[in-house]
This record gives C-alpha cells, sequence and structure tokens, in this order.
C-alpha cells in the first residue's frame, strides 16, 4: 500500500510540473491548453519508467523481515540442549555400584590362609590310641622341592645344614627318591596295620614342606615308640651295592638316651629287610651329623634300602615286586624289636 501511495504521488507532483511549465512558456493564459495536456497520457508512463527504480529499496527493507523470524527458530535451540544435563547425571548412578563387586574382592583374598592351616591338622589328628600297644612314625625321605634354608643340626646346636633335600635319582630307572622312598612306606603301614601296629605318616604326597627336625616332632607328637626313616643311597661309584642302617652314636651330644635302643632298632630293621631281598647287608653307621635322628626324641633309625646308582639294585627298587619285599622285610625287624622288648 505504502508503493502505490508513493506512485500516485508522484505522478501527480510530475504532472503539476508539466502543467506549470506550459502554463510559463504560453503568454497566453488561455485556459484549454492544459485540456489538451490531458489528452497526452504517452509522457505519463514514459516519466513512470523511474517509478519502479525507485521501489527496489522497499523489496529489499523486506528482507529483513524474513531475517527476523531467524531468531524465532534459534531461541528453541537452548531449549533441546536443557535436557543433555539430564542424561548426564544419570551417569554417576551407574557408576556408584562399581565399588559395590570390589568390595568382595577381599572376601575371596582372606580365606586364602585357611588352606594352609590344614597343614598341621594332617600330622596332629594321628595320636596313639588308648589301648593299643605300639605306635611307628614313618618318614618318607626328602619330598618334591628340596629346602636349602638352614636348621641347627640338633637341639642347641651352632651347625646347621639344609632342612631338607630332594634326594637322588635312579641313574638307571630314572625313578626320584621321594617317590621310591614314599612307594615303600605306603607299603609298609599298610603291612604294620595289617599287624596290629598304629601307623602315623609324616608326609602322604610330594609336595610337603618339612624340614628334618619338623618331621621328628610330628613323630614325637604322635607319641610314637619307633621313629623308621626310609631312603636311598648313591655313590660315585657304580659298583657299589647293598642296605645299611643309620643311627647316632654312643656320645651324641644331642640325645645320647636314645643309642641302645636306636642301634638295637637299626640291627633288627637290617635284618629283616636283607633276609626277605636277599640284598647285600652293608652295616649299621654311627653318625652324629644326621639332623633327622638327632632331633629324635625316640629309637630311631635310617633305612637306606639300596644304591639307586647301581644299575641291578636301582632297577630292582623301582618294581613293585622287590619294593613290598622292603617293607615286608622292615616290618619283620619291627616285629623282632617289639617281640624283644616284651
Amino acid at each position: 500500500m505504502k508503493q502505490n501511495r508513493f506512485v500516485r504521488l508522484l505522478c501527480a507532483g510530475l504532472a503539476l510540473c508539466l502543467l506549470t511549465a506550459c502554463a510559463i512558456q504560453s503568454d497566453k493564459p488561455a485556459p484549454m491548453e492544459p485540456v489538451i495536456v490531458e489528452s497526452k497520457p504517452e509522457p505519463v508512463p514514459a516519466e513512470s519508467e523511474p517509478v519502479p527504480a525507485e521501489p527496489e529499496p522497499v523489496p529489499a527493507e523486506s528482507e529483513p523481515v524474513p531475517a527476523e523470524p531467524e531468531p524465532v527458530p534459534a531461541e528453541p535451540e537452548p531449549v533441546p540442549a536443557e535436557p543433555e544435563p539430564v542424561s548426564v547425571e544419570p551417569e554417576p548412578v551407574s557408576v556408584e555400584p562399581e565399588p559395590v563387586p570390589a568390595e568382595p574382592e577381599p572376601v575371596s583374598v582372606e580365606p586364602k590362609p585357611v588352606p594352609a592351616e590344614p597343614e598341621p591338622v594332617s600330622v596332629e589328628p594321628k595320636p596313639v590310641p588308648a589301648g593299643h600297644s605300639f605306635c611307628v612314625a614313618i618318614d618318607p625321605g626328602h619330598q618334591r622341592k628340596g629346602n636349602s634354608d638352614p636348621e641347627p643340626i640338633g637341639p642347641g646346636a651352632s651347625q646347621t645344614k639344609a632342612k631338607v633335600a630332594s634326594g637322588t635319582t635312579g641313574r638307571f630307572s630314572g625313578l626320584k627318591e621321594y617317590e621310591l622312598t614314599l612307594a615303600v612306606s605306603l607299603l609298609l603301614r599298610d603291612e604294620l596295620e595289617a599287624r596290629g601296629y598304629q601307623v602315623v605318616m609324616t608326609r602322604a604326597d610330594h609336595d610337603v614342606d618339612l624340614s628334618n627336625a619338623q618331621r621328628a616332632q610330628i613323630a614325637a607328637d604322635a607319641r610314637a615308640d619307633v621313629f623308621i626313616r626310609i631312603h636311598a643311597n648313591g655313590s660315585d661309584d657304580p659298583s657299589a651295592e647293598g642296605a645299611m642302617t643309620i643311627c647316632m652314636t654312643k656320645n651324641s651330644p644331642y640325645c645320647p638316651q636314645l643309642y641302645d635302643e636306636s642301634r638295637r632298632l637299626s640291627d633288627l630293621v637290617l635284618d629283616g629287610l636283607t633276609a626277605a631281598t636277599g640284598a647285600k647287608k652293608r652295616s649299621v653307621w654311627e653318625t652324629d651329623t644326621m639332623s633327622g635322628v638327632n632331633w629324635a626324641s625316640m629309637p630311631v633309625t635310617i633305612v637306606e634300602m639300596g644304591f639307586m646308582t647301581n644299575e641291578k639294585e636301582d632297577l630292582l627298587m623301582a618294581s613293585a615286586d622287590y619294593q613290598q619285599k622292603l617293607a615286608c622285610g622292615m616290618a619283620d625287624g619291627i616285629d623282632a624289636y617289639f617281640a624283644a622288648l616284651n
């Protein structure tokens, strides 16, 4: 509407200017000449050509009109931005339960010392039952993994030895000494129990960590009447063979009161073993260098069943039949020991 009004005013102004110019040029004040001008409207459209040129800035003014609504859609943009912190707030909610599963971790760690407790428990529950005549403690020599930590060689001794060694190996059979000693010890246990003895074992598998002093203490805790320690021998001389037993000397600085009975036990067990197996009878070795003997509190003997460095004896000791003979022979010697007491 503003554009039409402007055009009309412009056209009226132009027409007035034309009439005034015509009047000035004519000296005659003839009133009819303007009528002639009215019959010529053609110059009006000619003059009106610049009229559309003027309105060009008018549509330019309307350009900011559509620009004004642009901020209107811009205003709702922060509206969807508001829920973004709402979705962020629940994230700490999912984080808070994470420490909850972390709490049971110490629970699974605390019971770890519990399985360590049964080790002494497996030793203590083997006391001599009331009314039983004799109890024999059997120590299968060595273990899978030796322990080189030092311990006193005997009560009050300043000299030390390794707590326990892993033993030797059969040069021809490949059998480990700790495997051989346990196999024969289990057969000896079964044989003695069949003969009416109460038996306590210092170990029943290979994966233990028991020093020689601890093994002697197991026998003492069980109130055993005798302590039989099972071993096998070895030598740089492949021809060395035969069985032997070991006990303390008569003048032992650790347990001289046990010498007489330990020597008699050693003699009788060696006699029984060699008689049952036909093995060469070597001797009873008296020494105060064996910590397992020095820590004993009852008659004790170490039985060296044969040489694992001798081909014949190594292969014999690896056989089940010979192992049974070894067990029966030692049981015969133990029978003879207790028979003399009666």
